[in-house]
């Protein structure tokens, strides 16, 4: 399903979106809370730089609002309308889920704005 290339398997894996061939954090795991946003300068195999210019990431935070807005909304459209929850219940699931999925939608969030810069060069 995903194919190294796409920008989709760039997104999900956290790989380098010039090469493909290492990942852009020093951890892999966004569980680990005190490393979660702890990336790599360069790329080892390809050397692209990771912040191509200061403050680079601060345009990802527009991308993690907008993914939050998505999640919360699924998790509202789950929780009351399938499973019959109250509003104050589906609130409550809200926050728990985003609260759940914090470190994976920054990650995301790095990942997709990257990606929306930088392309695939299979020459590489």
């Amino acid at each position: 399903m995903l194919k190294k290339g796409s920008k989709l398997y760039s997104i999900l894996t956290g790989t380098c979106p010039k090469c493909m061939n290492e990942s852009m954090y020093v951890d892999k795991n966004p569980l680990h809370l005190g490393s979660v946003l702890k990336m790599n300068e360069h790329c080892s195999h390809c050397g692209l730089k990771y912040q191509i210019e200061p403050s680079f990431f601060y345009g990802a935070m527009y991308v993690s609002y907008g993914l939050n807005v998505g999640v919360g909304i699924a998790t509202f459209i789950v929780s009351y309308l399938i499973f019959k929850s109250s509003i104050q219940t589906s609130f409550i699931a809200i926050i728990a889920t985003l609260i759940i999925l914090f470190p994976i939608v920054l990650r995301w969030s790095r990942n997709i704005y990257i990606n929306m810069f930088v392309s695939y060069d299979p020459k590489i």
